[in-house]
């Protein structure tokens, strides 16, 4: 019982002055756990869908965030210097039941798939 008495004797800080090293360590790894779980994939999801909303063409069948499936009838870009050019705010017509609505093309949470049906 000794040994077991001097083996934590010689764990135990001795002094007053603490480290902040361990402190700043342990900071950092549970930043870089939350980083690599949780932002990063979060930011390539992101991305990947931004990719896909970016490439839809007319014939698409999408889904807006309101829970509205349809079909891509017509895409009507914006206009920079008088040339089209794509970006979230273009005005997408969709066809969905016997219905045209326009959306914008940041409204749609989802691009293509077989769940997808008018």
């Amino acid at each position: 019982m000794s040994a077991l008495h001097l083996i934590f004797a010689q764990a135990a800080p001795t002094g007053s002055g603490s480290s902040l090293a361990p402190f700043l360590f342990q900071i950092g790894a549970i930043f870089a756990i939350f980083y690599f779980l949780m932002i990063r994939p979060q930011q390539k999801q992101k991305k990947a869908h931004e990719a896909a909303i970016m490439a839809i063409k007319k014939g698409d069948q999408i889904v807006t965030a309101g829970g509205i499936v349809g079909e891509v009838v017509h895409i009507k870009e914006g206009l920079k210097e008088g040339v089209p050019v794509s970006g979230l705010g273009d005005h997408i017509t969709i066809k969905s039941g016997e219905s045209k609505l326009i959306v914008t093309r940041a409204r749609i949470a989802s691009v293509g798939g077989a769940e997808a049906t008018v």
